[in-house]
């Protein structure tokens, strides 16, 4: 079993050029930092409707001249073509992570989605293929999965889509596979299952459910569940996620081209039994913290009931192993965003 080091070690033992998208967001930022502090050039596009200058500020205060010698930042929206064109000059591999996430942002604003999320991906996706790029991986989502029922969920079999997110990251799959067959493009498409860790924002009517909660519980405010708190979901810490993003990014297993992979855990958790180890966790940190009990409210539109991923398939083409369970991965975000508040009550 590799772990997170021995990836990035095997990365570094190469020097290429990726193009990250939405490198100022979540996942987006954790990958760019992970990619320059192994020796890579990077190129990262962003038009900041949903990431942030401060992740940037914050990988260039961690890397320093790493930062500031082997990264070209472009602001701007990978739907338009001038935009795409331009960031995929050079460039040899593709980590496509730029999207409007959120089931019920996807409700509310479905042509917002539909512009990011299908207009921007084929957009990106066209550019590569036109500027001769090969590897081509990018971010879809568990909600393809839609109303199927069974556990845990393969590639394979998916049901009918409970949103307009989920349409478009569906989409994105398709066009992923046609590029594959048609145009011989080396596409990889990996299904993220709540991704959660450091730089996923607490605050916002479209929040994760994990930093929503941590941001709650430091400032001793109420937390509202929706449901009765038997929804489970595969939690999935965000180092696992970028292992397998720089695992696609590098394979050279044919059979894992024009394919998609679930990046997950393997695991299941209810949310209730997700709160209580929140609790645990937190007590690690402030040894007479006290979890309050759970506001509850009725089921969010579009939510799936519950969320498990059969990860053999990315075990079986793409050498994947999950690196942190759920549990690992709080108690190291935990620093992060103990951290964060600490700062956001100092301004």
């Amino acid at each position: 079993m590799q772990d997170f080091e021995q990836i990035t070690k095997e990365i570094a033992q190469t020097r290429r050029k990726w193009l990250v998208t939405g490198c100022a967001g979540f996942i987006g930022s954790n990958l760019l930092e992970t990619l320059l502090a192994s020796g890579q050039e990077v190129v990262g596009v962003d038009n900041f409707s949903t990431g942030f200058r401060e992740n940037l500020e914050e990988v260039e205060a961690k890397l320093g001249n790493a930062y500031r010698e082997n990264f070209t930042f472009i602001e701007g929206d990978i739907a338009h073509k001038e935009i795409a064109k331009e960031a995929c000059r050079g460039v040899e591999i593709v980590l496509h992570q730029a999207a409007l996430g959120s089931v019920p942002r996807s409700i509310a604003d479905p042509l917002a989605t539909n512009h990011t999320n299908i207009t921007g991906f084929l957009t990106l996706l066209t550019s590569a293929k036109e500027a001769g790029i090969k590897r081509f991986v990018y971010a879809s989502s568990s909600s393809v999965y839609g109303d199927s029922q069974e556990l845990p969920k393969v590639e394979s079999r998916v049901g009918e889509p409970l949103s307009p997110y989920a349409v478009s990251k569906k989409t994105d799959e398709l066009y992923g596979r046609v590029f594959f067959q048609t145009y011989g493009m080396q596409t990889i498409g990996l299904r993220y299952f709540n991704v959660f860790g450091q730089r996923q924002t607490p605050f916002g009517a479209y929040s994760a459910v994990i930093p929503k909660w941590i941001g709650l519980l430091l400032r001793h405010q109420k937390v509202t569940l929706y449901g009765d708190g038997l929804t489970s979901r595969d939690f999935t810490y965000v180092k696992n996620v970028i292992a397998m993003n720089l695992l696609a990014g590098t394979t050279t297993n044919q059979e894992a081209f024009g394919e998609v992979f679930n990046t997950a855990v393997g695991g299941r958790y209810t949310l209730k039994r997700l709160y209580e180890i929140m609790g645990d966790t937190l007590r690690g940190y402030q040894h007479h913290f006290k979890l309050p009990p759970l506001a509850y409210d009725t089921f969010r539109q579009g939510d799936i009931r519950h969320s498990h991923a059969d990860i053999s398939k990315a075990k079986r083409l793409l050498g994947y192993t999950p690196l942190y369970t759920l549990e690992e991965g709080l108690e190291e975000a935990m620093v992060w965003y103990i951290d964060y508040f600490k700062k956001q009550e100092e301004m």
